[in-house]
């Protein structure tokens, strides 16, 4: 009995401790579509570069990261709602949606890139001039489609993946992304690297930031520290050479 009794006694404090220390746990949304960012492995679990970058920032942050995959088209009305924390998933600082959303410091830089049929060339928008022009619904890469003063053709797609797919096919004439998706296509990506050259990136730079609601500010400063973190130990830049290569 009193060995019983000493037992539980020990054990209260020991639990008491544990659920001290827990880690505070975030969720996450993301857009698994872009790949080497985020996109499905063949256990059609959520991976990639974002993912690696949100974890690691959430764990140098004293916290834990679960990410969840949610549609573009709803991700940023479900982290205003509060159904999510986090948005990880290539999102280009702007001023629109500073607006309305809280971002952290940027954690990757990107540019625009076009995509040709290989063999194809173009040096800028004018070049495509009446050509029909694909990209993901709601993206950047629309958005200076739009704004380039070219009369184009502007087809949106649900994921940019499928854009590429009927670039490849012959049912458009260019894809406009991120530059981290158009060069993994391009370059590595099995059955569309040997049909795909990069024709041009759009002028100026962007930066990707995490998306928090408004009011939220102490998350915001928990990421931006362990953005700091994960740059000073040398995991950013681990994680690069994983998904990005040298």
């Amino acid at each position: 009995m009193l060995r019983r009794f000493l037992f539980a006694a020990l054990l209260v404090p020991a639990l008491i401790c544990s659920s001290a220390f827990a880690a505070e746990k975030i969720t996450v949304a993301s857009d698994p579509t872009w790949p080497p960012m985020e996109f499905l492995d063949d256990s059609k679990q959520v991976v990639g570069y974002d993912v690696d970058m949100i974890k690691a920032v959430a764990k140098e942050a004293g916290m834990e990261a679960e990410v969840r995959m949610v549609a573009w088209d709803g991700i940023f009305a479900g982290v205003a709602a509060g159904n999510y924390d986090v948005v990880a998933s290539g999102v280009t600082i702007t001023p629109e949606r500073q607006k309305a959303f809280l971002f952290t410091k940027p954690y990757y830089d990107v540019t625009q890139i076009v995509l040709l049929p290989k063999g194809k060339t173009a040096a800028s928008f004018a070049d495509l001039e009446g050509k029909t022009v694909g990209g993901q619904i709601g993206t950047t890469g629309i958005f200076v489609t739009q704004k380039s003063g070219v009369k184009l053709n502007i087809r949106e797609y649900d994921d940019v993946g499928l854009a590429i797919q009927d670039l490849t096919n012959g049912r458009i004439d260019a894809v406009v992304c991120d530059s981290p998706v158009a060069l993994y296509y391009a370059n590595k990506k099995e059955g569309f690297h040997d049909k795909l050259s990069v024709a041009f990136r759009s002028p100026g730079n962007e930066s990707f930031g995490f998306v928090v609601k408004k009011g939220r500010q102490d998350l915001v400063d928990k990421l931006n520290a362990g953005i700091d973190a994960v740059r000073a130990k040398g995991i950013e830049a681990e994680l690069l050479k994983k998904w990005l290569g040298d």
